[in-house]
C-alpha cells in the first residue's frame, strides 16, 4: 500500500456481497481491509483474488457483535497501515457485516432482537464511531441496508425495522461529517442469492419463483448485481452522492 492509493475496509467480506464488493473495489483501484467473523479460509482467498488484481489486501478476524474488541480492532489495522503507508488512516468503511433473522412478531425472542440490534445497528454505529479519527476527509461510509427496511414481508419485522434504523442513522453520518467532506450512503440490496439467511434465495426453487415474479427484471438478484453499487460509492464519480439511498433490487416491488 502507499500513501497515494485510497483504502477501503469492508466488513463481512469473505463471502456473498461483501466479497462481490470487495474485489469491485479493487477493480476501482482502492486496496482492500476486509473482516470475516470465523471463515478464514474463505477471507484468504478473496485476499488472493484481490491481490490477483493488482491490489493489496489484508483479512482480519472481526464479530461485529463483540463492540468490546473494536478498539483492539482499530488499533491493529492502524498499526498494520501506519508501517505500511506511514499513516493510521482509512478512505472508505462499508459496514456490511451481518445475519439474517426469519421469524414472526409472535415468535421472535428478547436473544434474537438482542442480536439483530447489535450486529447490525449498535456494531455500526459503534464501529463507525471508532473509526471517525481514521477515516480520511473527504472519504466515506457506506451502510448496506435492505429492501425490507421499504417494503414489509412476514417474517422480518426485527431486521427491517433495524436496517430502517440504520438508513436514518446514514442521514444523520452525512450531516455530522458534511464539514469534514465525508459523505455516508445506504445500498440496500433486495433478495440476492447468496449464503444468507442460509441460502433460501438461492436454494429454495419457491422462493426464488416468488421473488422473480415481483421484481420488474424477473429474476432474483446475485452478489455481482451489488459490489459494483457498492464500489461505485467509494469513487469521486459519486463525490456529489449523500445522504442518499440506493436500492439494487431490479425493481422489486414496484
Amino acid at each position: 500500500m502507499n500513501t497515494q492509493t485510497k483504502i477501503a475496509l469492508v466488513t463481512g467480506g469473505s463471502r456473498g456481497l461483501g466479497k462481490n464488493s470487495a474485489l469491485k473495489i479493487a477493480q476501482k483501484g482502492l486496496d482492500v481491509i476486509i473482516t470475516y467473523r470465523s471463515n478464514k479460509e474463505e477471507a484468504d482467498k478473496v485476499v488472493e483474488e484481490v491481490q490477483a488484481l493488482g491490489r493489496k489486501a489484508i483479512a482480519y478476524q472481526l464479530n461485529t457483535k463483540d463492540i468490546k474488541s473494536f478498539d483492539a480492532f482499530v488499533k491493529t489495522v492502524g498499526d498494520h497501515l501506519e508501517e505500511n503507508t506511514g499513516s493510521r488512516n482509512i478512505d472508505f468503511l462499508v459496514n456490511n457485516a451481518g445475519t439474517a433473522l426469519y421469524a414472526p412478531i409472535s415468535e421472535v425472542t428478547e436473544e434474537q432482537l438482542d442480536d439483530v440490534v447489535d450486529i447490525h445497528f449498535k456494531g455500526v454505529f459503534f464501529l463507525t464511531q471508532k473509526f471517525l479519527p481514521f477515516i480520511n476527509d473527504g472519504g466515506g461510509i457506506v451502510n448496506v441496508s435492505s429492501g425490507l427496511a421499504r417494503f414489509a414481508l412476514p417474517g422480518s419485522s426485527v431486521y427491517g425495522s433495524i436496517k430502517a434504523g440504520v438508513e436514518m442513522l446514514t442521514k444523520y453520518m452525512a450531516k455530522e461529517l458534511g464539514s469534514r467532506k465525508i459523505r455516508a450512503n445506504v445500498v440496500a440490496p433486495g433478495a440476492i442469492e447468496t449464503d444468507f439467511g442460509g441460502g433460501r434465495t438461492r436454494d429454495d426453487k419457491q422462493v426464488n419463483d416468488t421473488i422473480s415474479s415481483i421484481t420488474a427484471l424477473g429474476r432474483a438478484g446475485l452478489p455481482d448485481d451489488i459490489g459494483g453499487v457498492v464500489a461505485f460509492l467509494c469513487t469521486e464519480d459519486s463525490g456529489w452522492v449523500n445522504g442518499q439511498r440506493i436500492e439494487a433490487s431490479g425493481g422489486m416491488f414496484l
